[in-house]
């Protein structure tokens, strides 16, 4: 046994570490959230302004890089990239002044537009949907880009069918750059509630809950079996997992946020530990860039106040354009200290009948015949089809409410879903 006066010290110890306040990462690139929505005074001042100034239409993914710029999800960016930046991203993942950053977060519009006004303007920057405006910008520069070249260092590939490709390629001729003020946060808000959390929001929580290492597991899709594993992984190695789902637009045939929270929230309710998880979106598009977007995912992860993040296989990938690790490798090629926040690197997972349960490829001896490969884009396919699909894919109470939805759509309206790439395993 210890002397007292040794006791006396680790018990004094203990109580210190188990009454501190929980530390979270910091926020990338300087420590301190840098949100660019105005309030108050400024807030109406800046609207009136706005009123008498050029305007442009954003459009749904500058929406949704505006709005994370205006809650600080993007700190410590100021506003729009110059070409020096976008160039620097590009091709090193730098901005200009050294800042990590590895997708460009650019603003364009077309010649005709751009030439009504100049370089040290202020313009208005309004909604795509409903002509509101969301920001003001004073344009420092104006410049036209290598399309081809920022589709081949970012997504890896120039081929049209690639959905990030072509949003870039659709995309005006002319970048503005620029500081931002931000104006409005688009309706999300709104349609959202709770759900909807700023990064200030999501660090309060992660801190009410006594958090310091928390996981992101970020998802597009309704929570299957698969993902369920990969959060439960989570939660053994950190205090928490932030579930984490994209709000903004995604491609034909993928299922809206309101049905996939849903069907998340009734997963969390019933098969997780309370206060092991807090279920959150945020207002980006999807890009599908892979290996580069999986970086941008761990920088503004790092804002939200997560130390970690869940990397399974394909992340952010579609179709066949990505190795199914590509993800995992590319923190390996990034320079040391360029982010807090880490990689969980999961391999592939499956329900194994063996096993039987959930194993990945590191943990699971048997073979491919005894395995069930989960993916999202299989169930989005099986439950269009109106095909049954194995109580060892998903949760029985998350399918009722995905066949809910479908059996909604009209037939007219549904989108084939097919399996390529790594989905058709």
């Amino acid at each position: 046994m210890l002397p007292f006066h040794l006791q006396k010290n680790t018990i004094s110890n203990l109580l210190s570490r188990s009454t501190s306040v929980a530390k979270l990462v910091n926020p990338h690139g300087g420590g301190v959230l840098k949100p660019l929505l105005l309030e108050g005074s400024a807030l109406s001042e800046e609207k009136k302004r706005a009123l008498n100034m050029p305007q442009v239409r954003v459009s749904s993914r500058e929406k949704g890089d505006l709005i994370m710029l205006g809650i600080g999800g993007f700190t410590p960016l100021d506003g729009f990239m110059t070409h020096a930046d976008w160039q620097g991203v590009c091709d090193g993942m730098r901005t200009a002044g050294g800042l990590f950053w590895p997708i460009p977060i650019t603003l364009s519009t077309d010649d005709a537009t751009a030439a009504t006004f100049h370089t040290g303007n202020d313009i208005a920057l309004v909604d795509p949907d409903n002509g509101d405006i969301l920001a003001t910008m004073k344009v420092t520069e104006k410049y036209k880009i290598n399309k081809s070249h920022e589709c081949a260092t970012i997504f890896r590939t120039t081929d049209i069918e690639h959905p990030g490709v072509k949003m870039v390629i659709a995309q005006g001729d002319v970048n503005l750059a620029g500081p931002i003020k931000v104006l409005s946060q688009g309706g999300f808000p709104e349609h959202y509630g709770a759900l909807y959390m700023t990064p200030a929001q999501t660090r309060a929580a992660f801190e009410a809950n006594g958090w310091s290492t928390v996981a992101a597991f970020q998802t597009r899709n309704p929570m299957h079996r698969s993902h369920e594993y990969l959060a439960k992984v989570a939660i053994e190695t950190c205090d928490g997992v932030l579930v984490h789902s994209l709000l903004g637009n995604l491609k034909p045939g993928d299922i809206p946020a309101d049905v996939r929270t849903k069907a998340i929230g009734v997963l969390i309710d019933k098969y997780f530990v309370k206060k092991t998880v807090v279920q959150s979106g945020y207002p980006l598009d999807m890009r599908y860039a892979g290996p580069r977007e999986a970086l941008l995912h761990a920088v503004f992860r790092q804002n939200y106040g997560c130390s970690h993040q869940i990397v399974g296989r394909d992340h952010a990938g579609v179709g066949s354009y990505y190795g199914p690790f590509d993800a995992h490798h590319i923190f390996d090629e990034i320079p040391q200290g360029a982010l807090e926040t880490r990689p969980l690197k999961i391999d592939w997972t499956f329900w194994c009948y063996q096993c039987g349960g959930m194993a990945s490829a590191r943990t699971c001896p048997h073979d491919e015949k005894d395995r069930l490969n989960v993916s999202g884009t299989k169930l989005r396919k099986w439950l269009s089809e109106g095909e049954p699909v194995p109580a060892e894919f998903s949760r029985q109470e998350v399918l009722a409410i995905l066949r809910e939805y479908y059996a909604s759509i009209k037939d007219a309206d549904k989108v084939e879903v097919k399996l390529a790439g790594h989905s058709a395993r």
